[in-house]
């Protein structure tokens, strides 16, 4: 079904966007220079939730496409993790946008492929 070929697509891209976002996490914290201890746990805290979110949404969403997403809760999973990744990119546009790291530019780009290929498997 092309419909669930966009659903693992769309799941795909935020599972290895979660996956690849823990490997800079050291070098992103040594990164920020002269800041307290503090800081750095917080920082270092956000940066792994963010990778365990994206690996969560990515999972939930090719677990649902997996079982058969054709009852209500497919569909709220589908439109959640569509608001989700929404939110995610237009937090990550305003605020990547000025880092000069092609990883944190194209994130806000990824997150809405990801969603318009879980909307367009609604479609279909």
């Amino acid at each position: 079904m092309p419909n669930n070929l966009l659903y693992y697509l769309g799941g795909m891209i935020p599972l290895f966007m979660g996956i690849v976002h823990f490997f800079p996490t050291k070098s992103v914290i040594n990164g920020l220079g002269n800041i307290s201890t503090d800081n750095r746990l917080i920082i270092a805290m956000e940066w792994i939730i963010e990778g365990v979110m994206l690996i969560f949404v990515g999972i939930i969403i090719i677990g649902v496409t997996t079982l058969g997403p054709t009852n209500n809760v497919g569909i709220f999973i589908y439109m959640s993790s569509i608001i989700v990744l929404l939110c995610l990119s237009t937090i990550s546009f305003f605020t990547g946008r000025k880092v000069n790291k092609l990883p944190i530019k194209i994130s806000p780009v990824l997150y809405t492929i990801s969603s318009i290929l879980l909307f367009l498997g609604m479609l279909s």
